[in-house]
C-alpha cells in the first residue's frame, strides 16, 4: 500500500504492517505485566526496607504503564489487520493510535532511568528478588527502546518529504511549467544523491577514483529511476513475490498441451549436436569455476581445502612476469591447479588485479581439447558489483560485420580491458607461439560469462575458429542483432529459474508492473499472505488460492488497469518510457531489451513435487531461446540455480548421463 505519512513525511512503512511487529511486542508486555503483578501481589507488604517507599510507587506506576501500553498495542495490531494492501480504509484511524504508542514512549523512558537509578543505589536493601526483577524490567524497557530506535532509522525515507511533489499531476497544472520543471528537477537530483550517498557508504572499504565516481552516479540514477514510479513499501514486494512465485507454481502444475510438448520434441541431430556441446560444457565449466580462485575451492570442499592449500600451494609457481594482482599465500593459483588439474608450465598468464571494470583473467593451455582456454572471473567482489551494475548501453560496431549493436556498457569496458591486455600485451601471440595448432576458447561464469561473450564478439575477425561457452551470462547483455550474430560461435548455458540470466531493465520493469498488478488486486490482508507464504515457502504444500478482483475478468478487461493498481502507481519511470515512447533520432533508448548471446542450453532439475528433493537430482537439457528468458521467474531456487558450484554439478550429471547410455 502507499508508505505510511506520519510527522508530515512518508515512511518506508505500511499501516498494514504493524500486525507481526505488535503482536511480537504484545505477547512480550503480556507476559511482563503478569510478572510484574505477580511480583507486586507476593511482595505488597514487604516495602519497607530502604527504599522501598521508591519501589512501591515505581511497580504501581510501571503497572498502569504497562496496561495503557498494552491497550495501545492491541488497538494498533487490531487495526492493522483491517482492509487489504490496496484498501487502507479501514485503517485510516492508525496514525492517531501510533501517535498515542510513541507518546508512551516518554514515561516508559522515564520509568527505566528512575528504575536504573534504583537498581545502581547501594543503599537500597530490599529483596533480592525484587531487586533482580526491577533489574529485568529495566534492561526489558531498554532493548525495547534501542530497537525502537533502529527500527524507525530503517523505516526512515530520506526522501519522504518529498515524496508528494511525485503525485503531481495536481501540482504540474496548479505551477508555470518551468516551475514544475525545476520543481522535479530538484526532486530527481536529491533521489539520485541519496542513492549516491547509500551506495558510497556500501563501499566505502574500496578506494575510489573518478571511474568509481562515475559508476556511482550512473547506478544512482538507474535505482531512482526504477524506484521513482512506485509507492510501494518493502514489505508489499515481500508479499508480491510470494503471490507471484505461488501463482507461477499453480501455471506449472497445470497439465500441457499435446501441440506444445511436441514442438519441443528436437531432432536426433539437433540432439545429438547438444550432447556434444554439453560434454564441452562440463569441461570448460570446470575453467570458469577455477577463475573464482581460492573462495570457490573451500567453499566446494570446506573441510580439507585449507590443509591441501597449505600443503600444495607453495610447491610450484609461476614467474612473477606469469602473474599480475595480489595472490597472497599462493592461494589463488593453488585453487586454480587443484580445479583444473593442469600443471603450472601450462599457464601463459593469471591476473589477480580487481577494479571497476578490470577483472581477473587467466590464459591456459587446455591439452585434453586441444585448446587456449581464456578464462574469465565473475562477481567477487565490490568491484565486480559496480561493473554490473553500470547497465547504461553503449554502441559496439563490427566493421563489414555489423552496423551497430546496443551491449551492456560496464562489462563492456571489462571486456575491452581484458582485450587490450591478450592483444597489446602480446598474451595470446605467446600462447599460439608456443602451441599454433591449438583453438581459441573464452569461458566465463555470470559477470565473467558476459565478459567472455563480449570478449568473443571482438575477437571473432581474428580468430575465425573461436568458441565462446557463457556459463549464467547476464540477460541484459546484448542488442537482438548482436545475440543473432553470436549464434555461430557461443553457447550460452543457463540452469533451472536463475535469476542473473533473465536479469534486464525491460524484465526489471515487467516485473515491477507484476507485483504491483498482484498486490493491489488481492483480497487478503498483507499478514496473511506473509505468513502462508512462509509456510508454503519452508513446508511446501499446495499454492494458496488467494482471491482476487482478477478472478472471473475476460482477458480484454485483463489489459486496463484497476483503479487499486493505479493507487499504486506514482509515476511512470525513465526507463519504462523509454520502451514505449518514440526515442530521439540517433539517440538510443537509455535501457532497450538486450538479450542473452549466442545459443542457449536451458538445464532444469526434474524432481518430484516435494520441496526437499533428494540427494540424486536428475537433470535434461534442451536447446532453448531468449524468450523463454523475457521474465524474471520467482523461486527459492532463482539464486542458488546461478552458483557455480550447482552449474557445475548439473553439467558433469548430464555428462556423465550420456557417457553412461553411450556404454549401454
Amino acid at each position: 500500500m502507499p508508505g505510511l505519512v506520519l510527522f508530515g513525511r512518508r515512511w518506508a512503512i505500511g499501516s498494514d504492517d504493524f500486525v507481526l511487529p505488535g503482536a511480537f511486542e504484545l505477547f512480550v508486555r503480556l507476559v511482563w505485566w503478569i510478572g510484574i503483578l505477580v511480583l507486586y501481589a507476593v511482595h505488597k507488604g514487604q516495602f519497607n526496607c530502604p527504599g522501598g517507599g521508591l519501589l512501591h510507587s515505581y511497580l504501581l506506576g510501571l503497572i498502569i504503564l504497562l496496561a495503557s501500553i498494552i491497550c495501545a498495542l492491541f488497538a494498533l495490531v487490531y487495526v492493522s489487520m483491517q482492509g487489504t494492501i490496496s484498501n487502507p480504509g479501514p485503517r485510516k484511524s492508525l496514525p492517531k493510535i501510533l501517535y498515542t504508542r510513541l507518546l508512551l514512549y516518554f514515561p516508559e523512558f522515564i520509568w527505566a532511568v528512575v528504575g536504573a537509578v534504583w537498581v545502581s543505589d547501594n543503599s537500597v536493601q530490599c529483596e533480592k528478588t525484587v531487586i533482580n526483577g526491577v533489574m529485568g524490567t529495566v534492561i526489558a524497557s531498554w532493548i525495547i527502546i534501542i530497537f525502537t530506535i533502529i527500527g524507525v532509522v530503517i523505516v526512515f525515507d530520506p526522501l519522504g518529504g518529498k515524496k508528494t511533489f511525485y503525485l503531481p499531476d495536481g501540482v504540474s497544472r496548479n505551477l508555470e511549467s518551468s516551475q514544475s520543471g525545476q520543481l522535479l528537477y530538484n526532486v530527481k537530483s536529491s533521489a539520485t544523491r541519496v542513492w549516491e550517498k547509500r551506495i558510497r557508504l556500501l563501499c566505502c572499504c574500496i578506494v575510489q577514483d573518478d571511474d568509481h565516481r562515475v559508476a556511482f552516479t550512473s547506478i544512482a540514477e538507474l535505482f531512482r529511476s526504477y524506484f521513482s514510479d512506485t509507492d510501494l513499501v518493502p514489505s508489499d514486494i515481500a508479499a508480491g513475490l510470494i503471490l507471484l512465485h505461488q501463482e507461477q507454481d499453480k501455471m506449472e502444475n497445470c497439465p500441457k498441451d499435446p501441440e506444445e510438448v511436441l514442438c519441443h520434441s528436437p531432432s536426433s541431430l539437433v540432439t545429438d549436436d547438444l550432447d556434444v556441446e554439453l560434454e564441452n560444457a562440463a569441461h570448460y565449466m570446470l575453467f570458469a569455476a577455477a577463475a573464482y580462485g581460492w573462495p570457490y575451492y573451500v567453499y566446494t570442499n570446506p573441510y580439507t581445502a585449507l590443509c591441501k592449500l597449505n600443503g600444495d600451494c607453495c610447491r610450484n609457481r609461476p614467474t612473477d612476469s606469469d602473474i599480475t594482482g595480489s595472490d597472497r599465500h599462493n592461494f589463488h593459483f593453488g585453487s586454480i591447479l587443484k580445479i583444473t588439474g593442469l600443471q603450472y608450465r601450462d599457464f601463459i598468464h593469471i591476473s589477480f588485479h580487481n577494479k571497476i571494470y578490470e577483472i581477473p583473467f587467466f590464459v591456459a593451455l587446455d591439452h585434453k581439447k586441444e585448446a587456449i582456454v581464456v578464462a574469465v572471473r565473475g562477481t567477487l567482489s565490490f568491484e565486480d558489483i559496480l561493473t554490473d551494475l553500470s547497465a547504461d548501453c553503449e554502441d559496439l560496431t563490427l566493421e563489414e560485420v555489423l552496423e551497430n549493436g546496443f551491449v551492456h556498457k560496464g562489462i563492456t569496458q571489462a571486456a575491452n580491458y581484458i582485450y587490450r591486455k591478450l592483444i597489446n600485451d602480446g598474451i595470446l601471440n605467446q600462447a599460439f607461439t608456443i602451441a599454433p595448432e591449438y583453438k581459441l576458447v573464452i569461458v566465463g561464469h555470470s559477470l565473467g560469462g558476459g565478459t567472455a561473450s563480449i570478449l568473443a564478439i571482438m575477437l571473432r575477425n581474428s580468430f575465425p575458429t573461436l568458441r565462446c561457452y557463457a556459463f549464467s551470462p547476464p540477460g541484459g547483455l546484448l542488442s537482438k542483432s548482436l545475440a543473432d550474430y553470436t549464434k555461430h560461435f557461443i553457447v550460452s548455458v543457463i540452469v533451472g529459474k536463475d535469476l542473473v540470466a533473465r536479469l534486464s531493465m525491460p524484465n526489471m520493469e515487467d516485473l515491477k508492473r507484476r507485483i504491483v498488478r498482484i498486490v493491489a488486486n488481492c483480497n487478503r490482508p498483507k499478514y496473511q499472505i506473509l505468513l502462508r507464504g512462509c509456510w508454503y515457502e519452508v513446508f511446501g504444500g499446495d499454492p494458496d488460492d488467494f482471491p482476487t478482483e482478477l478472478d472471473g475478468r475476460n482477458q480484454d478487461a485483463l489489459t486496463q488497469p484497476l483503479l487499486a493498481e493505479e493507487s499504486l502507481m506514482v509515476h511512470r519511470s525513465p526507463s519504462y518510457n523509454a520502451l514505449e515512447e518514440e526515442p530521439h533520432l540517433n539517440s538510443p533508448p537509455q535501457y532497450p531489451h538486450l538479450y542473452l548471446p549466442g545459443r542457449i542450453i536451458h538445464v532444469v532439475e526434474e524432481c518430484s513435487s516435494r520441496r526437499l528433493c533428494s540427494s540424486d537430482i536428475k537433470y535434461t537439457a534442451r536447446w532453448s531461446n531468449e524468450t523463454v528468458f523475457s521474465s524474471i521467474l520467482i523461486s527459492p531456487k532463482m539464486i542458488t540455480d546461478h552458483m557455480p558450484d550447482v552449474v557445475l554439478k548439473a553439467l558433469n550429471s548430464l555428462s556423465q548421463e550420456h557417457a553412461s547410455c553411450l556404454s549401454c
